[in-house]
């Protein structure tokens, strides 16, 4: 009999914080195979979680953006054996905008049960915080790195946010995120609503969701801090 696929959430930040309810970390504390995105940060992320079995002890098998395809189907070894595998991505839920969605693909494929389990999404608490529409919305990852080709999608997802009521939600890499904001703050029309959510579940943790025309002229300094943008035009 196959084992079970467990999609274990990571920490959004400070490894103080408790991001698992006990429920859940009890049903993961007996696994020994992991399927991780970064082996050093989920070693920590483990050991803080309280696995029983010596981390040194841990079977660690690597899944990442150069992970090859060809090569995801041997991850299923152990669960194809009846031993259960914990699949951890760097922060936040496993397989959504991450690769561990391969895996979780193939384990359908074969049969294999999938258990996810309840913990933090940087992209789901941006939603509930921004006030835009949370019944209708679309997650769209990293924008375009040239600002014409960026200011184009732009303009274009703030037009089906309009038309559809939908919102739009997608993400910068951190060193560029007050480019993007000042961009975003030049593009849209004034009466979008442009959201962001920064830090989430940490000390420093910052959402700022106003119309653009009432956007604070001295807008909190986003640059390397983890950030969700949103923004609904409807």
């Amino acid at each position: 009999m196959a084992g079970t696929l467990f999609l274990i959430p990571a920490p959004l930040g400070d490894e103080s914080i408790a991001w698992l309810p006990a429920s859940e970390a009890a049903k993961v504390l007996h696994i020994r195979h992991f399927v991780v995105e970064a082996e050093k940060t989920a070693r920590k992320h483990l050991k803080a979680l309280g696995v029983s079995t010596p981390i040194r002890e841990l079977a660690m098998s690597t899944l990442n953006e150069h992970t090859k395809p060809a090569d995801v189907t041997a991850l299923l070894a152990p669960l194809l054996a009846g031993e259960d595998v914990g699949l951890i991505s760097e922060a936040g839920c496993p397989a959504v905008a991450d690769p561990g969605a391969q895996l979780v693909a193939l384990a359908h494929e074969r049969g294999i049960r999938v258990a996810p389990l309840i913990g933090p999404s940087s992209i789901l608490l941006a939603l509930m915080a921004s006030g835009a529409n949370g019944q209708c919305f679309a997650f769209h990852g990293y924008l375009p790195v040239d600002a014409a080709e960026k200011a184009k999608v732009v303009k274009e997802l703030e037009q089906r946010s309009r038309q559809r009521n939908e919102t739009q939600v997608f993400i910068e890499t951190p060193y560029r995120n007050n480019a993007l904001l000042q961009q975003l703050r030049e593009t849209l029309a004034p009466t979008t609503r442009l959201a962001v959510a920064c830090d989430l579940t940490l000390p420093t943790e910052t959402i700022v969701s106003r119309l653009v025309k009432d956007w604070p002229q001295a807008a909190p300094d986003f640059h390397k801090r983890p950030a969700i943008f949103i923004l609904h035009a409807a």
